[in-house]
Formats: C-alpha cells, structure tokens, sequence
C-alpha cells in the first residue's frame, strides 16, 4: 500500500511513517517545514519528502491519504482537492490503530507532562527485559536512537507496544483526543493540568477526554493512576471498570506482590494475557512510591514491600514518579519490579530532556522540552538538586500555542524562581513578558531579539555556571549559537 502523509515532519507523523516503512508499505510525505533532523531522519528510511501542500501531489495516486492534525480546512490546497474529489482519507491515529495496533497489547503513557519519558522508560523496561516492544513516542529515546519501531525486532510476534498518548485533537475531522484510538490494556495517567488553551476551553473539558480514554481500557486491563492529582481522582470517580494503582501516594498501604509473568508462546492471543494482579482501586489497594536514598538512588515500594532499588543518573522528583508509573505499567506486562529498577538504571533518558548539548570554558548548556509553567518548575527544581549551590542561567522561549496565548503567564514568574537568572525571549507572543516576569525584579531579562539574547547570556555567563534552555521548539539554533560566543 501507498501512503502520503501530510504534516509528515511532525513526531508524531513521523513515527507513523518509519513504521508503515518497517511494516513494508511505500511512504510519502509532505510538510510546510521540511528540513533537519526530521527530514534526514525520514529519507534515511527511504521516504521521499515534499515542501508544502500543492495540488500537484495528487499525481502521486497514493493508497490512502493519511491526515496529520497540522492540517486545517481552508489553509492546505491538497487537502481540499482531496475533499472535492472524494479521495481516501484518514487520520494517524485511526491509521495506527487499525494497521499496528489491533490485537497488540497497548501500553500507553498519557499527562499533561512526563509522557514521553514515561514511554520511553517503559519501552526500554520491557527491551531490557527480552519483550521487545514496538513504540511510538514523541521524542528520541537515547537507548533506541529513533522515535518509533515495529514489534518483535528480537522477539517474534511480540504483542507489546508502547505510545505516548497525546490528549490533543486527533485531526480537523475528528476532534477527539488521540488516545481514545488506541485501547490500551494498560493506560499510565500520569498527571492532569490544564494545557492546550488553543483546543479546550477548561481543565474540565480535558478531564473528560481522560474519562474516554479511561472507559476504552479493559476489565482485564490496568490503570496506572498519580496518586497525587486531583484531577485524575475526578477522572476515574467518573466511571471506571478496570483496577487502578496509584502511584506517588504519601501514605504506605499493605504490602503487595510480584505480577503474573507472561507466557510468551501465548502472549500474541489476547484472549491469554494475564488478569492484572492488583487488586481495583480501594482503602486496601497497595500504593507505590519512592523512598530517596541518595542523589542517584531510590528504593521502590509497593504498600510496605520492598520491589527493588533504582541507581541512575537523572534528576528530580518528577522523573522518580515517571519511574514508578513505568514500574508499574511493566509489572502488568509480566516484568518483576525488580528487573525493572535494574533496566532503569540503564536507562539514557531522551533527547531534549536535560540534555547536555556542550561545555565551553567551565559554562554547561542544557537543553529541555519544559514548556509548561509546572514542567518549567520541575526541571529546574531537579536541575538545581543536582548542581546545589552552582547558578543557574534559565533561558526560555515561550512558544507552546498555550503560552503564546499567555493563558498561564500567571505562573511563569513562580515557576523560575529556581534561577539565580532568566532569560525570556519575547519575539512571536504579543504578550507583556516584562510585565509576566516583573515578580523576578532584576533577577529577570526581556529579548525579542535572538542575537541580543544569545549576547546578554553569554556577557552574563561565568565559569561555573549551569544554562539551561527550555523550548518545545528549535528555538532558533540557540544552543549552538551560544555555546559558539561563549567559546570566543
């Protein structure tokens, strides 16, 4: 079969394309920004790629047009000549769930932050346990090199396969969350905000995308649920027909067990996957959590049972919690909890999550994906756990479609103040950013230019010093940029 995809330089697009090749299909694919890494990365796989939404693709004669969400009516020339002329056509996420997902045994990791490291955690866990997992997910794990893959690269016909579950909108055409099209057996809620200002009106509205994703998920099935957030408390108080763990909980519960480990000879049938062990959600139900034991270690609880202990070398609260979720997602699958503390201490974290992009003259420079004020918050909370005293330089650009609205420029202000110095970049929000950040006083620098930021960072910087760069874009080339001024 021959696919087109349009908005193929997306992530998640992206993903789809790279498996539709491994699966054997031809692929095509067009985008209005078609260039590095994104664009190597997919003619690396043999993906021919098109600048832009003309017409003149329809020559093409493709099996089936697949829509990415970037797509909007009235704006893209193809995509309306795909309407008049009644071609095929279908979003990526029914695409997916239809062509791959059927009859696997779908881990999916949702939240309004930490999702892509949590599937990447939990695809990681169960390939260094031998299940050989396919995966989707929105970032580059460091231990896979690439963002998406088949099952069963190892181990034949194996039915696991791990996604992000992204709550925003499926395509012009269908409006639902992504995740509701991909019923997972296991589901990892991993935490519940208000975000996404441009396509929900509230915290409610999201609330209830979580609910259809939660009335999706088996009897037989999982939830993996924060213990912690409220919001997903109200979530599953909606309805809920499948056993929940909490995960986060600040009070121990009974002691809990190991899970079933699966039978691999019977595992591709679902009709054979094992009942979860845990018990539903109740005053009884043991809880997990993470017991600090140095700056690189935690042990792994279950109730009052010791699972195993976790050594690795990423930051902060917020990943130690993203830890458990994949814990305990990966003990549903069959993977004791112990091997999974042991997989984690090899874990590599993923590109664009606290990741050192160069040192010059004693001055590190980190790049993150923070974009939300809690994700900003966190980061730089386990940023500054990690370097104590060291300062930190915190450079931000505010480009998410929420923080462009200034829906939560309430919040910036409170969730940098872990910097000893930020560093906003105001070109392309309309705004007050000095006014957003004027609790920081003096602490705090407004730049609509990228030159004279990349300029007043560098004159502010010292050896010693820890830059950290939060975007959920390219922002420029800033890393590099910088890191060449400050080895002037």
């Amino acid at each position: 079969m021959h696919l087109h995809i349009l908005g193929i330089c997306g992530t998640f697009m992206g993903g789809i394309a790279v498996i539709a090749r491994q699966a054997g299909h031809t692929v095509t694919g067009c985008d209005a920004n078609v260039y590095p890494p994104m664009s190597t990365q997919l003619e690396a796989q043999g993906i021919r790629l098109i600048e832009g939404f003309g017409v003149e693709q329809l020559a093409l004669e493709p099996d089936i047009w697949v829509v990415g969400n970037v797509v909007a009516r009235g704006k893209q020339p193809l995509m309306e000549e795909i309407l008049n002329r009644g071609l095929p056509y279908i979003s990526g996420p029914q695409w997916l769930a239809e062509n791959v997902l059927r009859d696997k045994w779908v881990l999916a990791a949702a939240g309004t932050h930490g999702k892509t490291t949590t599937a990447s955690m939990l695809a990681w866990i169960l390939e260094d346990c031998g299940l050989s997992p396919g995966y989707l997910i929105g970032g580059v794990p460091m231990n896979f090199g690439v963002s998406a893959r088949l099952a069963g690269t190892s181990v034949p016909d194996s039915p696991f396969f791990v996604i992000e579950a992204d709550e925003y909108d499926t395509a012009f055409f269908d409006k639902r969350s992504k995740f509701v099209h991909y019923r997972p057996r296991t589901a990892i809620l991993n935490n519940l905000e208000y975000d996404h200002a441009d396509i929900f009106p509230d915290l409610a509205a999201i609330e209830t995308q979580f609910h259809h994703l939660v009335r999706t998920v088996p009897g037989n099935g999982l939830i993996v649920a924060n213990g912690r957030e409220e919001s997903l408390d109200r979530v599953i108080q909606r309805g809920c027909w499948t056993p929940v763990e909490r995960f986060g909980a600040q009070i121990p519960s009974p002691p809990g067990g190991e899970g079933t480990r699966v039978n691999r000879a019977t595992a591709s049938d679902p009709a054979s996957f094992p009942l979860p062990s845990p018990p539903p959600e109740g005053e009884g139900a043991p809880r997990w959590r993470a017991e600090t034991v140095s700056a690189s270690a935690f042990d792994v609880h279950l109730g009052d049972s010791l699972q195993g202990r976790v050594e690795w070398s990423l930051q902060g609260e917020h990943n130690r919690m993203n830890a458990l979720a994949a814990i305990a997602a990966a003990r549903h699958a069959g993977v004791p909890s112990k091997d999974a503390c042991a997989a984690l201490g090899r874990f590599e974290n993923v590109k664009r999550r606290m990741e050192l992009r160069g040192e010059r003259n004693g001055i590190k420079v980190f790049d993150d994906f923070a974009h939300h004020p809690t994700a900003i918050r966190l980061t730089l909370a386990g940023l500054r756990a990690s370097v104590g005293g060291a300062r930190i330089l915190a450079v931000l650009e505010p480009r998410s479609n929420t923080m462009k609205l200034g829906v939560m420029k309430a919040q910036l202000a409170d969730s940098l103040k872990d910097a000893d110095h930020v560093f906003c970049y105001s070109g392309g929000i309309d705004w007050d950013a000095a006014g957003a950040l004027a609790p920081l006083g003096e602490q705090a620098s407004i730049h609509a230019d990228l030159g004279e930021l990349v300029e007043a960072i560098a004159d502010a910087a010292r050896p010693g010093d820890q830059v950290l760069v939060m975007s959920n874009g390219g922002f420029g080339g800033i890393h590099e940029r910088l890191l060449r001024r400050l080895a002037e």
